[in-house]
């Protein structure tokens, strides 16, 4: 998908769907309950514009897992169905992911270590809900990447700029005024200079485990293996 801007345009709007866009929401909802179900132990989230309704036929379908289990068990879940294993990790100073690709729009996303509340934090500044709320057609408020705030209505959304009231952002989430300030911060900087990269993306073979790839990493990356050690990983 192409880089999203920061938009700075309204202080408020409303967006009506119209049924094409609806269509395509309930799609991908009854898509992402499918996947939610294989990992329905693990408390599987979905988070992002499929959470909070305002979909695109390109928007992606991703799902989060919020505890740190061994990597093994979330996999036997998807035996054949995986197109890409992967580790990610955005910083040196951000959670070390473990991400299982799908198909193309479809993500299962799950901690390789110990996850702080703040990076939790992250997933529900952009709004998260559970299987249940997915069952029931629950959507909720969050952040885009344009730095606008989404709040659903019966007839589609209310968008909303962030910048200027990152309290209210805050209150209404659920989340601490750190990450909304950090949030804003980051993706007003690359607004203005452009994505910097992503510190580590590393695809994992198939006849490998994410712990056994996390510790060729940790082994020859510092960052990596003072995080590891920081937080429980392999």
């Amino acid at each position: 998908m192409p880089r999203e801007k920061v938009v700075r345009v309204w202080d408020e709007r409303e967006v009506v769907y119209s049924p094409k866009r609806w269509r395509y929401l309930w799609e991908k909802r009854e898509k992402a309950l499918g996947i939610m179900e294989r990992l329905s132990q693990f408390d599987p989230q979905l988070y992002g514009s499929v959470a909070r309704g305002d979909v695109r036929r390109d928007s992606d379908i991703d799902i989060f897992i919020p505890i740190k289990v061994p990597s093994y068990l979330i996999e036997l879940a998807f035996e054949g169905l995986v197109r890409r294993r992967k580790i990610v990790m955005a910083t040196p100073w951000h959670l070390i992911k473990g991400v299982i690709e799908i198909d193309e729009e479809t993500a299962v996303t799950f901690p390789l270590i110990e996850p702080t509340d703040r990076e939790l934090e992250f997933y529900r500044w952009g709004g998260t809900i559970d299987m249940w709320g997915v069952k029931t057609r629950e959507r909720v408020p969050g952040v885009n990447k344009k730095l606008i705030l989404i709040i659903p209505t019966e007839r589609g959304h209310i968008e909303r700029e962030v910048v200027g009231r990152e309290s209210e952002v805050a209150k209404l989430l659920g989340v601490s005024i750190d990450i909304v300030t950090e949030r804003v911060h980051v993706l007003t900087r690359r607004d203005r200079i452009g994505r910097t990269g992503i510190y580590l993306n590393e695809e994992v073979p198939d006849w490998m485990s994410f712990e056994e790839a996390l510790k060729i990493i940790s082994d020859r990356d510092p960052n990596v293996r003072k995080k590891v050690r920081e937080r429980g990983g392999v």
